[in-house]
């Protein structure tokens, strides 16, 4: 077991400089508390209150994710995740994240700083610069939607993208639809991926051709409908597939404003049922996860890291939520 006197040994340093550096001291520069702590972390050192029995502090960094309220997305991933952390007595922070901390300061470093045993982490994309450092790193991590290779310290949990959007071009296919065009979401990002090849797959099976046309990367915001969706309509596309419930308003808003009509002339399917999924007019047909259980999902899987159990991936069924927004291709 790595001690502070190890540490020390190894900087050629005193005992109390390096426990100032652990303990994010003002009296000592920041290059030497820096050195402190990426050597604590190369050993393998861990604090003593992390030692403690049954001592558990951990955090959720959310970055380009609403969660304050009930209609956001991430709310209830969060609220999942703090009832399972409740039961156990765990103590959950919850921290927006930005590019500004993830430069100034290393993941590693932060997580040893701050005496947290593991982190959840929402919204990040593969570039960003915490995601890479999460290669190499001993601590016991899970991220939505994105998964890191070959490192038994790093988790991954989801929803099953290929099976709910096989579900949803059955179901178009079933309407007599078979120019369905598709709005993804970003590009640099696992699941945005993830839906795009589980709509190629889906296409394919029912034997219908996905045109590189109809097949757009835009953002999980509405806005982004208004740059696709005329060209998807020149194309011909009697159905529109989304990959959230978001990018589904816009595209039911921007298929109105060229006077057309959901569905009699347009299908329209999301990804997510949001609470607005059942309040748009016309009700909108989508892809559900449960996000609830997403959150709880996150926390047995972090919690199973933390005691030495490495699982790479857990992934939750998608359902497939019928509504009005989508009918039989119009004659």
């Amino acid at each position: 077991m790595v001690t502070i006197k190890d540490i020390a040994n190894r900087l050629g340093i005193a005992v109390s400089t390096v426990s100032k550096g652990l303990n994010n001291a003002s009296d000592i520069s920041e290059e030497t508390r820096q050195l402190v702590l990426d050597t604590a972390i190369e050993m393998g050192y861990t604090s003593k209150k992390l030692k403690a029995s049954g001592s558990r502090k951990v955090c959720i960094f959310i970055e380009n994710m609403d969660y304050e309220n009930i209609e956001q997305f991430g709310y209830e991933i969060i609220v999942g995740f703090k009832l399972s952390a409740a039961r156990r007595k765990w103590d959950v922070s919850v921290i927006p994240t930005n590019l500004n901390l993830q430069t100034t300061e290393k993941y590693d470093s932060y997580m040893l700083k701050n005496g947290y045993s593991g982190a959840f982490l929402l919204g990040f994309t593969l570039h960003d610069d915490w995601v890479k450092q999460l290669n190499k790193t001993t601590v016991p991590t899970v991220l939505l939607d994105n998964y890191i290779e070959r490192n038994v310290h790093v988790g991954y949990v989801g929803t099953d993208s290929f099976e709910g959007i096989d579900s949803a071009v059955s179901h178009l296919y079933d309407l007599g639809h078979k120019k369905i065009a598709f709005l993804n979401g970003a590009k640099n990002s696992m699941v945005s991926e993830q839906r795009r090849q589980a709509f190629v797959n889906s296409m394919i099976k029912q034997r219908l051709i996905p045109k590189e046309k109809l097949i757009q990367y835009g953002y999980y915001v509405p806005d982004c409908a208004k740059d696709y969706v005329p060209g998807f309509i020149e194309n011909g596309a009697t159905a529109i597939m989304c990959a959230s419930d978001l990018i589904a308003t816009g595209v039911i808003a921007e298929v109105l404003k060229h006077g057309l009509r959901v569905p009699e002339d347009i299908s329209v399917i999301g990804f997510d049922d949001l609470p607005i999924a059942s309040q748009l007019s016309p009700s909108l047909t989508t892809i559900r996860q449960d996000r609830t259980d997403l959150g709880k999902s996150a926390f047995l899987l972090l919690d199973g890291l933390v005691h030495g159990i490495s699982t790479s991936k857990l992934l939750l069924r998608a359902k497939f939520i019928t509504r009005e927004s989508t009918g039989p291709k119009k004659a």
